[in-house]
């Protein structure tokens, strides 16, 4: 079975706790605090296998989840961190954030890697907090939860020759004859509605991957018959080679097949518009071949298009597949190795995700609704998820941060008094006047 798209579910792993800890060791008196830091969360990473076609294996699994870190320990030990979750993904793989719609990272090398889901940092022991003001603080912090989001995986065939046509036209037969690909051959439409991948071996140590891709119809940039389920994967291609049935065997004219075709792939792309073609003059040994593929001459010449290169073939008999083959890897030579990545219009718009530095996390606004004050502060919020609130310390120190962070005096001038409720992510308290 082919997938080319899925949307899974991803999560970094938390951090692991601190710990409250106190010596208590014989001949050690006052031992003070001895809480460890918890572990840094392991990071879920994508990673391009090159033996991976397929995205099958996310039909199955749709949620992944990378290890928290340890716990922390007595006598000041930290946690151990956890070990990176590495996902497997096939080469000309798109990750996409499904909120967003932000281009995360676009796979195509064998090896690649991106970070996908940021572990979270380890909390902070006790032993972090002592101050010659409190020698032996009950406060140690929470780890820190793993970045987690929904994304959606695409994935556009790498092939170096695409085969492109009207269905029935013979692209499976001739990925079958040039390569050891077993793509399913029947007569009727669409017979191939997943993309068949075969290696050619042309000789003289030449070789290359050639794709054999589902039939295209009329109006496919719009959606229509496997429409955008098959042009996704044209792009990935360096070179076009554009089968036409000269025989008309289904009575439809070939050169009219030839260009409804590449103004389907110009609607879909202007780019693929310029993208190397060559036209394979397919069953060129059925009776009316050699008329068709006359006029089929003169209609480029009139249009045009006399530079376009066509070989006329019989992929059955196996006639002038080599010349063929060997013109395709000629041109692969010219064109460089880098896969072709296009930009293509989608439903929502995309954008390209830039890794970006962390927000102020000093900065802070104030807004009030009522007798209530919303404070909109990342530090104090991030605090807030990691600090124990129900221990004096916790409530100490959270104090002391409003204050430092010049929250309590922008209160003020707010407007805050005795009695006012001040919110600051799921926290609420009350404000009081200190004397």
């Amino acid at each position: 079975m082919f997938l080319d798209k899925a949307k899974i579910y991803v999560k970094g792993g938390d951090g692991g706790d601190g710990i409250i800890s106190f010596r208590r060791e014989l001949y050690v008196p006052e031992g003070g605090p001895a809480g460890g830091d918890g572990g840094k969360g392991g990071d879920l990473i994508f990673r391009v296998d090159e033996g991976l076609r397929t995205l099958i294996d996310f039909r199955y699994q749709k949620h992944f989840k990378a290890p928290r870190g340890e716990r922390g320990k007595t006598k000041g030990m930290h946690g151990a961190s956890a070990e990176d979750m590495i996902v497997r993904v096939p080469p000309g793989t798109i990750v996409v954030d499904d909120d967003t719609r932000e281009v995360i990272a676009d796979l195509t090398r064998n090896g690649q890697e991106v970070v996908v889901g940021k572990g979270g940092r380890g909390g902070r022991g006790n032993m972090r907090f002592a101050t010659s003001r409190n020698p032996a603080p009950h406060l140690s912090e929470k780890g820190e939860e793993g970045q987690e989001r929904w994304i959606v995986l695409e994935l556009k065939v790498m092939a170096d020759v695409g085969l492109v046509g009207f269905p029935s036209v013979g692209k499976s037969t001739l990925l079958s004859v040039v390569s050891a690909a077993q793509p399913k051959i029947g007569a009727y439409h669409f017979t191939t509605i997943t993309p068949n991948l075969g290696v050619v071996d042309v000789g003289e140590g030449r070789s290359f991957v050639m794709a054999d891709l589902p039939g295209l119809i009329e109006g496919a940039h719009e959606g229509v018959g496997l429409g955008h389920e098959f042009l996704r994967h044209v792009e990935r291609t360096r070179i076009i080679v554009h089968v036409v049935d000269m025989a008309a065997t289904e009575e439809r004219d070939p050169y009219d097949d030839w260009l409804k075709i590449n103004e389907e792939l110009r609607l879909y792309s202007a780019k693929l518009e310029e993208r190397p073609q060559i036209i394979a003059a397919n069953k060129m040994d059925m009776p009316g071949a050699d008329e068709h593929l006359e006029r089929f001459k003169e209609n480029l010449r009139r249009d045009g298009y006399e530079q376009i290169e066509i070989f006329p073939i019989s992929a059955v008999a196996r006639q002038g597949v080599q010349e063929l083959l060997y013109r395709a890897a000629d041109l692969l030579d010219q064109i460089p190795e880098a896969p072709l990545v296009e930009e293509v219009a989608d439903v929502t718009e995309r954008k390209v995700y830039t890794f970006e530095k962390e927000d102020d996390d000093t900065a802070f606004t104030i807004r009030r609704e009522n007798d209530l004050f919303i404070i909109e502060c990342i530090g104090i919020e991030r605090m807030l998820k990691r600090m124990n609130m129900n221990s004096y310390d916790g409530l100490l120190r959270f104090g002391q941060a409003i204050r430092k962070s010049g929250i309590e005096a922008a209160l003020r001038e707010k407007g805050a008094k005795d009695g006012h409720m001040v919110q600051i992510g799921d926290f609420e308290f009350e404000f009081v006047e200190q004397e």
